[in-house]
């Protein structure tokens, strides 16, 4: 699987742990985020931009966050990784 793709797959899950936390589904949220977690590992780290580097790492805090504050975050970083997704030469 290319990054790309996985880029793709974790911005939908991203988006998940959002809706989660905001319907007040916290069990959701928490399996999306474990997905999440599993797909952040998926990616090639040397064949991303430097920038996206940071967004993954900081992306593993969200769970210890107030929950109205994860579900910001986890939206932010889930229309980041889309864009990263889709852009022609991330």
């Amino acid at each position: 699987m290319n990054n790309k793709q996985i880029l793709g797959d974790l911005s939908l899950d991203l988006k998940r742990v959002a809706m989660g936390y905001n319907r007040g589904s916290i069990r959701m949220a928490e399996r999306f985020f474990e997905e999440a977690l599993k797909r952040r590992d998926e990616i090639d780290r040397k064949k991303v931009k430097p920038y996206l580097i940071k967004f993954i790492q900081d992306m593993g805090d969200i769970k210890n966050r107030e929950k109205g504050k994860a579900a910001e975050d986890a939206l932010m970083y889930s229309v980041i990784f889309q864009n990263a997704s889709q852009s022609t030469n991330s």
